[in-house]
C-alpha cells in the first residue's frame, strides 16, 4: 500500500479504535484522512474491501513490529524470543494501542458479522506461522499448538491492559513463565 490508499487505511484503523466497528463508515475515514469525499470508496468498493484491507494493513504492521523487535535475525534462545514478545507487548499497549484497539473492536465485531473473521483468521494464521518457525527452532514438541495458545496469551494480557492500564504493567515475568512451560527450560 502507497500513498492515499495507505492514508486512508490508518484512517479506517484510527475510526475502528475510537469508534469501533459500527463508526467506520467511508464519511467517517475520509475526515479522519482528512481527504476529500469519496476517496475512500474510491480505494475500497465496498465496507467488506475496506475491512480486508485494514486486516491486511494491521497483519503487515504486525509483521514490521516482529521484525523490529526481534531484529533481523530469527530469535536463538528463550530468552531472545521472551524479550521480544515483552517489547511487542508493551508497544501493543502504548505506541500501537489505537491499532491493538482497532483489532480488538473487529474480533467483537466478528461475533455478529461472521465474515470478518474470515480476513482475522488469516491475519491469525499469519502470526501463528511466523511464532511457529520461532518455537520450534527453539524446541517446541508441538509449535503450531504453541504459537496459538500463546497468541491467546498475549490478546488477554494486552487486552486487559487496555481495559484496565495498570500504572506498574510488566508482561515479561508471565511471558517468560508461559515459554518456560511451553519449552520446558528458561
Amino acid at each position: 500500500m502507497a500513498g492515499r490508499r495507505e492514508q486512508v487505511v490508518d484512517a479506517a484503523i484510527l475510526v475502528l479504535s475510537t469508534d469501533g466497528a459500527r463508526g467506520l463508515t467511508y464519511a467517517a475515514v475520509d475526515s479522519m484522512a482528512k481527504a476529500p469525499a469519496g476517496t475512500t470508496s474510491n480505494h475500497f468498493r465496498n465496507r467488506a474491501v475496506l475491512l480486508d484491507g485494514v486486516v491486511e494493513h494491521l497483519v503487515e504492521l504486525d509483521r514490521r513490529d516482529w521484525e523490529a523487535f526481534a531484529g533481523r535475525l530469527r530469535p536463538t534462545t528463550t530468552a531472545e524470543l521472551a524479550a521480544a514478545m515483552t517489547g511487542f507487548t508493551r508497544h501493543a499497549v502504548g505506541p500501537g494501542r489505537a491499532r491493538s484497539t482497532a483489532r480488538y473492536n473487529l474480533f467483537l465485531e466478528a461475533i455478529s458479522r461472521p465474515e470478518l473473521a474470515r480476513p482475522l483468521a488469516r491475519g491469525r494464521a499469519t502470526i501463528v506461522e511466523w511464532g511457529s518457525s520461532w518455537l520450534a527452532e527453539l524446541g517446541s514438541a508441538t509449535p503450531e499448538v504453541h504459537c496459538r495458545r500463546l497468541a491467546d496469551y498475549l490478546d488477554g494480557v494486552i487486552l486487559h491492559q487496555l481495559a484496565f492500564p495498570s500504572v506498574d504493567f510488566d508482561p515479561a515475568p508471565g511471558i517468560q513463565d508461559f515459554l518456560a512451560a511451553v519449552l520446558g527450560r528458561w
